[in-house]
């Protein structure tokens, strides 16, 4: 139960093994990363998942989980700008909560950032064929451009994304923010384009029934697409890296968040008019082959899977950059072996660390199917934001006094409808969701009583856990 006093976490910020992270980024960039992370998958790919769960009523399913996504957002925004540190909720949860269940938070976080970006490599590689298939009449075999479960035996253009964006990562935060801020631009005209052509071919029937599977749908559908929201919280993981992240932080997660929610409504509401429900079936493209119903021309359509493959792939980016600080942070408390808080000094990255992750996120995408990827990805987050929401009710009571740069409102109302949200929302998962989270907690606690807890930095140099020193009173 040993805790992380705040004014710890921050004095530590950006410091790793061999070299320090650098502070080079700005709200603009901080709000593309966010946006970087979130918007693409959910409605590129994902939406084909969730469409036959609730027919027209996905569209109810996408407000349900921006909504959820909402209150977690707020607490978000208050804990980034007051512990600005790379380790998002993990390092949230060990300011308020305590060593185990910061671990707990970590761990599933691993679980959310790391399979999320082998999720959205798995559908990158759906939107190439399309591509390729559109300008050059030539497609990657089925053999190598799906996972075993899913017609193939190894989903390469999933692997090759994950490598693409790891040599973008190790150029440095800033290098990478940049590339992020064009594709983040490119995806954007994409959807924007998209509801421009689709929206010729609204037929009302396509509504009817709008309901059709019943609110247990619509609330399946839901809990499937919260997988569109992961990454508004992107944003909190670069607070060591932000040129000034206790004002920066909070509007760049609020307004991220508002930007993608806005999107993610009006295209699937003119989706579903554009084409009946149960032509989504099996879809992992189904924006693109809307536009081709739409006009009977190939070129929309190719031109949407151009966007598409850019912005997918500014997903897998973003996320990637997010799962390896969150390793930096846990490193750094010696949760983790020490090898992924080492940061190459002449550009300021964890080298190490950025390798080894995209290895493993890249083979994890080549190998198992996206449904099953996108529901474990979910559960997970669906935990650490549940968590986030407790660790403002906590802090706001044993640290009343500190200085916060964002406040949620009503709290501790709002916090708490946040975590009951989340908790609703993993009930509407599968069991073999649910066992599979079992089994990941399962294994993440065992390493944890076998390393982290003997290991932990916190622990071997007993520092002040239990009490801190008052931070200043707030202004």
């Amino acid at each position: 139960m040993r805790r992380k006093p705040v004014e710890l976490l921050v004095a530590e910020g950006g410091q790793g093994q061999g070299g320090s992270l650098r502070r080079s980024l700005g709200m603009w960039q901080l709000t593309m990363i966010s946006i970087g992370a979130t918007l693409g998958t959910g409605i590129f790919v994902v939406l084909g998942e969730a469409v036959p769960k609730a027919g027209p009523a996905v569209v109810i399913s996408f407000v349900i989980a921006g909504i959820t996504a909402l209150f977690s957002a707020l607490s978000y925004a208050e804990l980034a700008g007051t512990i600005p540190v790379s380790g998002s909720s993990y390092s949230y949860a060990y300011a308020t909560l305590g060593e185990l269940v910061a671990w707990v938070c970590g761990w599933c976080l691993i679980l959310e950032y790391g399979v999320s970006v082998a999720a959205v490599a798995v559908g990158w590689g759906q939107y190439l064929n399309e591509l390729l298939d559109g300008t050059i009449g030539v497609t990657i075999p089925a053999a190598l451009a799906n996972p075993p479960g899913d017609g193939g035996v190894f989903n390469l253009p999933a692997l090759l994304v994950v490598l693409l964006c790891m040599a973008f990562l190790l150029g440095g935060a800033r290098e990478s923010a940049r590339v992020n801020t064009i594709m983040v631009g490119v995806k954007i005209v994409a959807l924007l384009l998209f509801c421009a052509v689709a929206f010729t071919g609204i037929r009302a029937g396509n509504y009817r029934p709008f309901m059709p599977l019943g609110i247990g749908g619509v609330s399946a559908a839901g809990a499937t697409l919260f997988f569109s929201y992961i990454g508004f919280d992107a944003a909190s993981t670069a607070g060591e890296e932000a040129k000034n992240p206790k004002r920066d932080l909070p509007r760049a997660i609020m307004l991220s968040l508002l930007i993608v929610t806005a999107l993610y409504v009006l295209v699937a509401a003119i989706a579903v008019g554009a084409m009946p429900w149960k032509g989504f079936q099996g879809s992992e493209a189904a924006l693109a082959g809307i536009m081709k119903d739409v006009t009977g021309q190939s070129f929309w359509a190719v031109l949407l899977a151009a966007g598409a493959v850019v912005a997918i792939a500014s997903v897998v980016l973003t996320v990637l950059y997010g799962q390896t600080r969150i390793l930096f942070a846990m490193s750094r408390d010696g949760l983790v072996p020490k090898v992924f808080s080492r940061v190459h000094a002449p550009t300021g990255v964890p080298r190490t660390n950025t390798v080894v992750v995209s290895l493993f996120c890249g083979v994890l995408a080549a190998a198992i199917p996206l449904g099953q990827l996108a529901d474990a990805t979910s559960i997970g987050t669906l935990f650490a934001f549940g968590l986030v929401n407790v660790a403002v009710i906590v802090l706001r009571r044993t640290r009343p006094d500190m200085h916060r740069t964002f406040r949620v409102p009503l709290a501790p109302v709002f916090p708490a409808i946040g975590f009951l949200l989340c908790v609703y929302m993993m009930g509407s998962l599968s069991l073999v969701t649910w066992l599979v989270f079992g089994g990941w907690m399962i294994v993440g606690l065992v390493f944890y009583f076998g390393y982290g807890m003997r290991r932990s930095r916190l622990g071997r140099e007993d520092l002040p856990a239990r009490e801190a020193p008052q931070a200043p009173a707030e202004k």
